[in-house]
């Protein structure tokens, strides 16, 4: 094995109802827990997102209402998940933007608070848009020299997935072969919510987005506390929401 674990990667791939963080859910999830000897265990189950999928999605996945209906849903399945994925580093396919902030949405959803602070969070796909710039079964092509059969069945993916970073370790030593020091590497932005309403800039959240972007957080509570509850009312994602209390009791204590 290439890659140089100091805890096990959980590899992990979602098929949706949609792109929507806030609103879509997952029809299917699978994880492969790579340990750092290299033994791997997978776990793929199919999930009843509570809504009807859409044909375009169904189109895209193959995953049909019929063939979820007596699936369970994601909070039957949510404990299972957890425990699956505990004391694991995160890894994925355009996972920090879309398999891990809608994750953490459905376990928000299920009522179950899931920390990442401590964990690494590595895209694959960062990797492979600044050595190569392609799509997923580009780059299974380009790095295993293999064709990608089965694309968008969330096992086959995340295996995929693991098989690139493999072959990325081996080729780009440059990058080091643990996960710290890839997810160093690729730079990826410090995240203080997975839609990223917030930013990290020295040192300080700011708002990423409307009129007061660019302005630290906890001083617009302090000048304006009114825009904290028209958040909380908004169509915001419940981990943008958590974030947001978070930074509010914050501010409350130090005030206090």
């Amino acid at each position: 094995m290439n890659l140089q674990l100091k805890r096990p990667l959980a590899i992990i791939d979602l098929e949706t109802t949609g792109v929507n963080i806030s609103s879509d859910r997952i029809v299917e999830i699978a994880v492969i827990k790579v340990s750092p000897d290299g033994s791997r265990q997978v776990k793929r189950k199919l999930i009843n997102p509570e809504m009807p999928i859409p044909p375009g999605a169904t189109e895209v996945h193959g995953i049909s209402n019929e063939m979820v209906k007596d699936a369970p849903t994601f909070k039957q399945a949510a404990n299972e998940i957890k425990m699956f994925i505990n004391n694991c580093d995160l890894a994925g396919y355009n996972s920090n933007r879309f398999d891990i902030p809608l994750l953490v949405e459905e376990f928000l959803r299920a009522g179950l608070d899931i920390e990442l602070n401590d964990r690494h969070l590595l895209d694959v796909q960062r990797v492979f848009h600044m050595m190569e710039q392609r799509t997923l079964s580009a780059a299974y092509k380009f790095y295993c020299d293999k064709n990608l059969e089965g694309a968008h069945s969330a096992e086959v993916d995340a295996l995929a997935t693991y098989e690139v970073l493999e072959a990325q370790v081996k080729r780009y030593p440059q990058m080091g072969a643990d996960v710290e020091a890839i997810v160093k590497f690729t730079g990826e932005d410090q995240i203080v919510d997975f839609a990223r309403r917030f930013v990290i800039e020295n040192g300080v959240e700011v708002f990423n987005f409307g009129k007061h972007k660019g302005k630290p957080v906890t001083l617009v509570l302090k000048q304006e506390p009114q825009y904290y509850d028209w958040m909380m009312k908004g169509d915001f994602p419940l981990h943008t929401k958590q974030k947001l209390t978070e930074i509010l009791n914050r501010t409350l204590l130090k005030k206090n």
